[in-house]
């Protein structure tokens, strides 16, 4: 895989994992800090965001970046 390609490749996975926080960020922010439901609103998606990483074959350097994109989704949900 040549370089432009894996960028726009880790780009997409990028954006997916934002975008699969939005909603749990969004539910989050309605919920009291450090309940049961704020907790699994914050942890629900964070499996699907390991399968996709492992299921695209991606190296763990880039855990640090869908991490960024997990936290801008949540940030993002809640300011909906």
């Amino acid at each position: 895989m040549d370089f432009f390609s894996k960028l726009l490749f880790v780009t997409l996975l990028f954006s997916v994992t934002a975008i699969i926080n939005l909603p749990f960020g969004f539910f989050r922010k309605r919920e009291n800090r450090y309940s049961g439901k704020w907790f699994l609103y914050i942890h629900i998606p964070i499996p699907f965001i390991i399968l996709i990483r492992v299921l695209s074959h991606l190296d763990f350097k880039y855990i640090p970046l869908f991490v960024l994109a997990a936290v801008m989704g949540q940030v993002w949900g809640g300011r909906i």
